[in-house]
């Protein structure tokens, strides 16, 4: 039997002993490693873990400033500010953007291009929030708040943001404000714009940003683990954009879009002693509130593929033959050149020929007027006249003579993207078309045709000189602006047409328009009650071959002629001139010149004594939710016709399988 070993116990102490000092000098090497760490970020990385720490806690968080308001002359606000709640979401916060938007999207009603626009927004930003979806419903926001503990990084936050509570009414003149783009990106100064995703598109909103938008402000806020906001630790309050008074008046601007309700064309009116505008319509016009958070791409695409095309601003951007409005001015550039006086008297028989040549330039009334002077062609609008004058004035005097009236260049207003028009010259047709320059092109020119196009922004600002007597005030809609940003506006006359006839020949002019709404083409709109001063005109749209006539029956609505009416009232004392437009409407004096005298009635009659004030807050309410349903039975009645005419192709398309399968 085998004797059990015995230990050494001596070999057991050695191992043990050895085991307990590799593992004492194991802690003592953790344990000094631990200390030196401990020292280096106590001593030598503090700032930097400190800053990180705060930044973990404390957020800086811009607070964009209120955007100016806008008013009209009375007081009328134009455009407004309304507090909304707006989804937000910190890039810094979200591990998965792309994650978070999806599952928000069913919340928000995100669609595709939404998810992928606030994803290009993010990429170009490090942790400034972001924008999800402005104006939230109060569906939206009960949902998001059921949810909110799954959406780390995203809040609500309460914002102001635009609101033009008159709707299309305004559109073409106000214009808008919207998302900032990546062009506009790279041009602000975004420190301005902290806090802000949105900046003046068009219309008075883009002219006069600088003067709207303010300064931001910030607030300096300490957050818990989730980003909510625990307390606010600083504050620097932003400053208001400044507020600014347009010249233009809420009563006379409903009287002239009603005046074009259901017909495209524009009105302008001015005060001529100041340059103020008065009334700024192009019609049909637009919604603007839907682009400030973002116009569906279904409803952008009705807008842009309408034929009438809303979107198109035709005060400011819209270029036609003027027809006869320009014959007061063509008249006085005769006087000016020494090829005619009052009294010089001309016959026409109907038409009038190059010499040389056979082909008529016809008058538009078949057989003429006889003899003609000035004043009788004004009053008459007598074609014959002015293309016996042009002839004998030449393309370049007549040129020469007509810009001085503005035509051929803006008129300066405080919009954008105004458009010059044309003033046909040898020099403009050889730089456009590489081509000489004609002689039946000037009879063309002198009647308002051929090359010559205009806007009614252009004709109004002639119309207003002509009844300041030759003196020029740039055309503009601000009226007054307050605080550092303050505009000086020019009310006063800032040039004078250098003219050498006699300075009455000017009031001769207005007593020859006078006397063309009395007893002349206009005279359905004469009025005892006050003096009107006006000149029809219609411009041709279809050319019309020699020896046939104007048949208007047989031509397209859209081919029919332009319809224009310019003038100003009182003409002892002119508070009003204006220039009326109507698309293809036809003749001036019939459809035109009636717009014209009801804006005149409203300004001279009713303006002071029962003005058209704005609807109540209550009423607007009740029109904004009609307009809704409405364009919601639009959209499903959309909707359904196209839902049949895909089952009507898909019917068809099974009817052809079937057939050549039988086959």
């Amino acid at each position: 039997m085998n004797k059990p070993l015995t230990p050494d116990t001596e070999q057991v102490n050695r191992i043990f002993t050895s085991r307990v000092i590799i593992l004492g000098l194991c802690m003592f090497v953790g344990l000094t490693g631990l200390i030196a760490r401990y020292g280096y970020l106590q001593v030598y990385a503090h700032d930097k873990y400190t800053t990180q720490a705060d930044n973990n806690r404390i957020k800086l968080i811009s607070a964009p400033p209120s955007r100016g308001y806008i008013y009209d002359r009375n007081g009328v606000i134009l455009a407004d500010n309304q507090p909304v709640f707006t989804a937000m979401l910190s890039p810094d916060e979200v591990e998965d953007p792309e994650r978070t938007l999806n599952l928000l999207a069913p919340i928000f009603d995100l669609t595709d291009e939404n998810i992928t626009d606030i994803l290009a927004r993010l990429s170009k930003t490090k942790n400034d929030p972001v924008t999800i979806k402005i104006d939230l419903t109060e569906a939206q926001l009960a949902q998001f708040s059921e949810r909110k503990p799954f959406f780390r990084g995203v809040s609500i936050q309460s914002k102001l943001t635009r609101s033009y509570p008159y709707d299309e009414l305004f559109a073409h003149v106000i214009g808008y404000v919207g998302r900032i783009n990546d062009k506009e990106s790279k041009q602000i100064n975004k420190d301005r714009y902290a806090g802000t995703d949105l900046i003046g598109k068009i219309g008075i909103e883009d002219f006069y940003e600088d003067i709207l938008l303010g300064q931001p402000g910030y607030q300096s806020v300490e957050t818990d683990a989730h980003g909510n906001v625990i307390r606010q630790l600083d504050t620097k309050a932003p400053i208001a954009g400044n507020d600014i008074t347009l010249s233009l008046d809420y009563g006379l601007q409903v009287v002239a879009q009603q005046q074009l309700d259901g017909r495209r064309g524009a009105i302008v009116a001015i005060d001529p002693k100041n340059g103020d505008v008065l009334a700024f319509v192009s019609n049909p016009s637009y919604d603007p509130n839907p682009f400030i958070s973002g116009i569906s791409f279904r409803d952008y695409g009705d807008l842009r593929e309408d034929l009438d095309q809303p979107l198109y601003n035709r005060a400011l951007q819209g270029t036609y033959p003027p027809g006869s409005t320009i014959k007061p001015f063509e008249g006085l550039g005769g006087i000016h050149y020494g090829l005619r006086d009052w009294e010089t008297t001309i016959y026409d028989p109907g038409y009038f020929s190059l010499p040389g040549d056979s082909h008529r330039f016809r008058d538009w009334k078949k057989g003429g007027h006889g003899t003609v002077d000035l004043k009788k062609s004004i009053v008459m609008s007598v074609d014959t006249y002015y293309y016996k004058l042009a002839y004998e004035m030449g393309i370049q005097r007549l040129h020469d003579w007509m810009v001085r009236f503005g035509f051929g260049e803006q008129t300066g207003i405080d919009l954008p993207n105004e458009k010059s028009g044309i003033m046909p010259s040898p020099k403009w047709k050889k730089d456009t078309y590489d081509k000489g320059w004609l002689p039946g092109e000037t009879i063309s020119v002198s009647i308002g045709q051929g090359y010559f196009l205009a806007t009614p922004l252009q004709i109004a600002n002639a119309t207003a000189m002509t009844a300041n007597k030759g003196y020029h005030i740039t055309p503009h809609l601000l009226k007054s602006s307050d605080g550092a940003a303050a505009v000086d506006v020019i009310t006063k006359p800032d040039g004078k047409i250098e003219y050498n006839g006699k300075p009455s020949d000017w009031l001769r002019m207005h007593d020859a328009m006078e006397e063309t709404v009395k007893a002349g083409t206009g005279r359905g709109v004469y009025t005892p009650r006050y003096r009107i001063a006006g000149k029809t005109g219609t411009a041709q749209v279809k050319s019309i071959a020699q020896g046939k006539s104007y048949n208007k029956a047989a031509l397209d609505k859209r081919h029919w002629d332009h319809a224009w009416f310019n003038g100003f009232a009182p003409v002892e004392n002119p508070e009003i001139a204006l220039a009326v437009l109507v698309e293809n409407g036809g003749g001036g004096s019939v459809v035109a010149a009636p717009i014209g005298r009801a804006l005149f009635d409203y300004w001279m009659l009713q303006r002071k004594t029962d003005p058209i004030l704005p609807p109540t807050a209550d009423q607007l309410k009740v029109i904004k939710r009609q307009k809704a349903f409405e364009k919601a039975m639009r959209d499903a009645m959309r909707d359904n016709e196209q839902a049949l005419a895909e089952q009507a192709e898909a019917q068809g398309a099974e009817a052809t399988t079937t057939a050549a399968t039988s086959e």
